[in-house]
């Protein structure tokens, strides 16, 4: 492709919305940016951007050249990750992404796979967006909920994420414990603030007790287990954390509808390479420690 450099440099104006933002984020001089845009204009007929003070902006025709540019971009992203992961040794980075709220369970593991192999790099990666293991964003991937259908995955099970129902000291002292499921509809709870979370504990308790009690809502689980701990309201944590916080006591007993399976999910590109199953057959090994 002889003007693949005038695409790249398109695609970087429209991203950027600048011929200096461009030009800062390819290493060259701004009359370089300038220099392509007008010759991929002139050689493809028609105007990509419209010029004005405040810099570049896509036209119609310049959308459908950056829709290509990204998919391009997106296919050389995909093979450097799984360049980097084809290695036979266990080096460089490797990129694990799960549920921030099982960062107290993994980080732990991550270390001493770490200490155990001193040219890994790790990089852990949390937060609601979902990594692309075809796209080279992570290695391994640890995900919740139902199992994982995307193409070209390796999905193994992991483990049942077990939840507890639980009040801190401060919030019993305040409103009492309840002795029983009816007591729930007198007290007050911790949530998530997406009303339409799928988790099987959330759906249960959205049941159990009317919209009016859930008096504190936070976007992340630790949020909500910090809430929790000063006293707020009722929620559930992950089973596991309770050796760590005597002061939470559980209300009622755990209830096997409430746990969630978790699954080990990688590309099958990456699957067989020396540094991902190291981590898996270390990954299992540690789990089966774990009391939840």
């Amino acid at each position: 492709m002889d003007n693949w450099d005038e695409i790249r440099t398109a695609f970087q104006v429209a991203r950027k919305g600048t011929v200096s933002g461009a030009a800062d984020e390819l290493g060259v001089h701004h009359a370089t940016v300038i220099r392509h845009i007008d010759a991929l204009e002139q050689r493809l007929g028609v105007k990509l951007f419209q010029r004005h003070a405040r810099g570049y902006t896509a036209t119609e025709a310049g959308q459908d050249l950056l829709q290509v540019a990204q998919a391009t971009d997106d296919q050389f992203t995909q093979l450097a990750g799984r360049i980097k992961g084809q290695g036979e040794g266990v080096s460089g980075d490797l990129v694990v992404t799960s549920l921030g709220m099982a960062s107290r369970m993994l980080t732990p593991i991550l270390v001493d796979f770490q200490a155990q192999h001193p040219e890994v790099r790790v990089r852990y990666r949390t937060g609601d967006r979902l990594f692309r293991l075809e796209y080279g964003e992570a290695h391994v991937a640890i995900r919740a909920g139902t199992m994982p259908e995307e193409p070209d995955n390796v999905v193994q099970p992991f483990m049942q994420q077990q939840m507890a129902l639980v009040a801190s000291e401060a919030y019993i002292a305040r409103h009492g414990m309840p002795t029983k499921e009816s007591d729930l509809q007198d007290h007050f709870f911790v949530t998530h603030d997406d009303e339409k979370s799928r988790a099987p504990f959330t759906r249960w308790l959205r049941e159990m007790v009317s919209e009016d009690k859930f008096i504190y809502r936070a976007t992340e689980n630790r949020n909500m287990q910090d809430a929790i701990l000063a006293g707020a309201g009722i929620g559930f944590v992950l089973a596991h954390e309770l050796k760590s916080h005597p002061e939470l006591k559980e209300v009622i007993p755990r209830r096997e509808e409430w746990a969630a399976p978790l699954w080990i999910v990688t590309h099958v590109d990456l699957h067989r390479t020396t540094k991902v199953q190291s981590f898996l057959r270390f990954l299992k090994d540690r789990i089966k420690t774990l009391e939840c």
